[in-house]
């Protein structure tokens, strides 16, 4: 499903980062960003709420608006139940919708936001994300302190988080078109192998975006996958030739360039839904204000993983969904 847009804007963005993203290589463009994974919390849960509160506060200073001036507040994270972002608009006071759809939450909530700004049902969004490395490692996998090994194809969730604002005000850059996407199931059991999981599904939403709008891929200037890491960066490339016979042009993948692969322990790269939007938020929008990129397609993607299915051998679905951005 692709829909397009006449008058959606993002007007601005905010982004604050952990200490492993703070030593990455977009450090300097991050509005905060923290040197230990507390934030002055008692717990890794309420530190990861309080990404959304403070990215929600920073973003509010940037567009000049109070709290109380926010039609809606969208906002997703990766624990249960959305424990982080329920407990953050509990705080905030703004009308609230949470969403989930893993690493792919946030392009989920900026098409949300999309579509009730262009069919005038609210006047402006706030769509925020979150991710804390040490919550979803405890939750999905082992606690950090188990110091449990893992393969090297596994990536690093990010620790961050990511607002934006949308309205009908011709101030930013404007969003030009979504596309919403399946869910894609290839047998894969592997909690570690993220990248495989959601390969192919964000191919095939790449493929339906460029075949519902009739574009190329040169298109774009950049088209950004959110989270697959080196060694589903690779598949994907291999996966839309040999699947759809397109050649990516001007393709790259947040999870590859959140971090200095190389230099930081970090496996195969980033994950978690402040992937994304920690690199397109502040390297790609830098890059579009000055003129440097003018058509980017952000397509995020979700590993749908539940612990106890998994746990009981199931295999592990994936969706991806893609939001097209041009400056104005």
């Amino acid at each position: 499903m692709t829909n397009k847009y006449d008058n959606v804007y993002i007007n601005d963005v905010s982004t604050i980062s952990g200490p492993y993203e703070a030593k990455g290589p977009f450090s300097k463009l991050y509005d905060k960003s923290y040197n230990d994974f507390y934030f002055g919390e008692k717990s890794f849960e309420t530190a990861e709420s309080k990404l959304i509160d403070e990215s929600v506060d920073i973003l509010l200073d940037k567009v000049d608006k109070t709290r109380f001036q926010i039609d809606l507040l969208i906002s997703g994270d990766l624990m249960n139940q959305l424990t982080s972002s329920n407990y953050a608009a509990s705080r905030l006071g703004i009308p609230f919708l949470g969403v989930y759809n893993a690493c792919a939450t946030s392009v989920e909530g900026l098409i949300i936001a999309s579509n009730m700004v262009e069919h005038k049902c609210v006047d402006n969004v706030i769509c925020s994300v979150a991710s804390h490395n040490n919550a979803a490692e405890k939750q999905f996998r082992y606690p950090v302190e188990y110091g449990g090994p893992k393969p090297c194809y596994t990536t690093f969730t990010t620790t961050g988080g990511c607002s934006a604002y949308l309205s009908r005000e011709k101030k930013g850059v404007r969003v030009d078109s979504s596309t919403i996407g399946t869910v894609v199931d290839m047998g894969i059991k592997d909690v570690y192998n993220m990248g495989a999981v959601m390969a192919a599904a964000c191919g095939d939403t790449i493929y339906k975006h460029l075949s519902n709008t009739k574009r190329e891929p040169g298109y774009y200037d950049l088209i950004l996958s959110g989270d697959l890491g080196i060694y589903g960066k690779k598949i994907l490339v291999e996966y839309m030739r040999t699947e759809y016979n397109i050649n990516l042009k001007n393709y790259d993948d947040a999870a590859s360039m959140i971090f200095d692969v190389d230099r930081q322990s970090v496996y195969a790269g980033g994950s978690g839904p402040a992937c994304l939007p920690l690199v397109a938020y502040s390297y790609v929008m830098e890059k579009m204000k000055h003129g440097e990129i003018n058509r980017v397609l952000l397509v995020a993607t979700g590993a749908l993983m539940n612990t106890t299915m998994v746990n009981q051998k199931l295999s592990i679905p994936s969706i991806a969904h893609a939001i097209s951005l041009e400056v104005i």
